[in-house]
């Protein structure tokens, strides 16, 4: 019966996750493919950025109902979840400003008793979540929505946290990922093909969900092939829900090691594919002049 019902629960996890939109790894790309100012980079930085608010919020609910138990506590955890929201848009939010002063929000570089403040608001952000029964990861997101954006305040805190999480807190991340993924459990060709068919699956209803939904929209057939692309990327966000389901005990070892698999094979595609889109563009501009 319990393995019954890991497995149920196994199940919305893994379809939701599989459907989550890496934003920092699809920003990246565009930047590095020089396309974030052109309509096809704004349109998959929208399409991403609400994606992966989305994919947070339901993980949120996720989370609440698989730790709380039971149906009252998952409910009470998920109301106060709610008004943890509210205070924090409605109240703290607007009040960040004028707690910080106008000096440090003009600022290029925070001061250090600025960046420990901040890191004091993002662990016990954390800490309330996980207290309420959400996990330490949405209280640290709200944490980083709250944040004013007030001249270069935002922007030079987010360079000063991500140094120092991309030296040293990703690395480990990604090791201690590394280390949950046991790839001997694939030993079996039927362990390899249900992988393979779990890749497909999850590639077939992003990437052409998301081609489809740009089509019905008036993109062109290669633009929305390179939207659909770029939304297939998953990377870290992908990886950070996979932990969580896994710390849960909602996915198995074996599922785990699939969904890394997953999320590590569609990242790897979109190069690629961009490419693959990029040479089609070219060939029908060729074709197009040649007529």
């Amino acid at each position: 019966m319990p393995c019954d019902r890991a497995r149920l629960r196994a199940r919305p996890f893994t379809h939701h996750a599989s459907r989550i939109t890496a934003f920092p790894v699809l920003a990246r790309i565009l930047e590095e493919r020089g396309l974030t100012r052109t309509a096809l980079g704004s349109t998959a930085l929208a399409c991403a950025a609400t994606d992966d608010v989305t994919a947070r919020t339901v993980l949120a609910f996720v989370v609440a109902i698989v730790k709380a138990g039971g149906l009252a506590p998952a409910v009470l955890s998920l109301v106060l979840a709610l008004v943890l929201v509210a205070v924090m848009l409605a109240w703290i939010k607007p009040r960040i400003p004028r707690w910080l002063g106008n000096a440090a929000l003009e600022s290029v570089v925070p001061s250090k008793s600025v960046m420990a403040a901040v890191v004091v608001f993002l662990f016990a952000c954390a800490f309330v979540t996980d207290v309420i029964g959400i996990h330490a990861l949405f209280g640290s997101f709200l944490a980083g929505i709250a944040m004013p954006s007030h001249g270069e305040f935002r922007n030079s805190l987010r360079v000063r946290l991500e140094h120092f999480s991309s030296v040293f807190l990703l690395p480990l991340f990604f090791a201690f990922t590394g280390l949950r993924t046991q790839i001997g459990l694939l030993q079996e060709p039927a362990g390899w093909l249900i992988c393979l068919a779990l890749i497909a699956v999850a590639t077939v209803g992003k990437l052409g969900g998301s081609m489809l939904a740009a089509r019905m929209t008036g993109i062109n057939w290669i633009d929305s092939f390179a939207l659909g692309a770029l939304m297939n990327t998953r990377g870290l966000v992908e990886l950070i829900a996979l932990n969580i389901g896994y710390d849960l005990g909602i996915l198995s070892t074996l599922i785990f090691t699939m969904l890394v698999l997953m999320a590590l094979l569609t990242t790897g595609m979109t190069g690629p594919l961009l490419g693959l889109s990029n040479h089609l563009r070219a060939h029908l501009a060729l074709r197009t002049k040649l007529v």
